[in-house]
């Protein structure tokens, strides 16, 4: 199936549900937190660990989620439908987005630990996916009252009136000495196994890098103006598209984390490529990034300079982040 079996009639119908289906459940989301710091006793956490500790699940996660998956098998009771936390139940994590069958990949809640913190970065994340290619992205943050949303070929919004990036006249280019003057976005993960090569420490030798001075750290210093961790790798790239960071690079993320990420960011221009380096970072070729890769790197929309495009802007940066970062190992269990 592709996308041009879905009329624009169709499309349209399937975002403005969308939309409204990420209002009301970032509705819900909201509605519960304002329980909690009410002191109700009805709001009482109920956590529960996953992979790790820092791995957690809320009956919240669990009611926003059957919320969205009720709507959705409602109204598209022949679309397939991905769940964080219904799939997160399964033994396997094998799977890829399907090419021939239309797909809702959704997370009620990213940023679970933050919610539990009453830290306002979170969100419920639904995106619709034709082709393996999220076509449509709904970002709900409720807390911030900060709803992204677009639609293919339609553009990428902030609460619907302002367009992404939101720097447009012009759009700024890519610093000229990127990394350097730039705002870089990361996440430690949940990976904290206290190994010397494992990919706690390789993170923390990248931030390091691009951290550092111009020069420093035997030239692989990047001097980001700053390094921001969200806690919500949605949130991350819903920023990363408004144009408030400019370079997100993170790995062990699932479909969930970012599809709907993805789909708003390229609608409003950005680039999501791979964050592992290849061999050869000045000659390796640029791809998309594929759906389920679970390593990725993000460039905010970009403008023309006096001597390149935006693009070339976006591609001269991932080659300078690839310089300075170490290859992460996050593997498909069961694939």
């Amino acid at each position: 199936m592709t996308t041009d079996i879905i009329t624009e009639e169709e499309l349209n119908e399937i975002y403005t549900f969308a939309v409204q289906l990420g209002k009301d459940a970032g509705k819900l989301l909201l509605d519960a937190a304002q329980l909690r710091y009410a002191g109700s006793q009805a709001a009482a956490l109920q956590v529960e660990e996953k992979d790790s500790a820092v791995d957690i699940v809320t009956k919240t996660d669990e009611d926003v989620e059957a919320f969205i998956k009720t709507s959705i098998e409602a109204k598209y009771p022949h679309h397939k439908f991905i769940g964080e936390e219904t799939y997160s139940k399964g033994a396997s994590r094998s799977y890829m987005i399907s090419d021939t069958t239309p797909t809702w990949c959704v997370d009620p809640l990213d940023g679970t630990v933050n919610y539990t913190h009453l830290f306002p970065m979170f969100c419920v994340s639904i995106a619709f996916i034709v082709a393996g290619k999220p076509i449509i992205g709904i970002i709900y943050a409720p807390f911030l009252n900060q709803l992204f949303t677009s639609c293919r070929g339609r553009g990428a919004w902030l609460n619907e009136t302002q367009q992404l990036p939101l720097m447009r006249n012009p759009i700024p280019p890519m610093p000229a000495n990127a990394p350097s003057g730039c705002v870089f976005a990361c996440e430690w993960g949940k990976d904290r196994k206290d190994r010397p090569d494992g990919n706690l420490y390789r993170k923390v030798e990248s931030f390091m890098n691009m951290a550092a001075e111009m020069g420093g750290r035997g030239g692989k210093g990047g001097m980001v103006h700053g390094i921001r961790s969200l806690g919500s790798a949605t949130m991350d790239l819903a920023y990363t598209a408004m144009g408030g960071v400019d370079i997100w690079w993170e790995g062990g993320c699932w479909e969930w984390d970012v599809a709907a990420g993805i789909a708003i960011l390229q609608e409003a221009g950005g680039l999501v490529t791979t964050a592992n380096p290849p061999e050869d970072p000045e000659t390796a070729e640029i791809e998309e990034v594929r759906l389920g890769s679970r390593l990725y790197l993000a460039i905010r929309p970009a403008g023309p300079s006096q001597t390149e495009s935006g693009r070339e802007g976006q591609e001269r940066t991932v080659r300078e982040v690839w310089r300075r970062v170490r290859e992460l190992d996050y593997e498909r269990p069961g694939a």
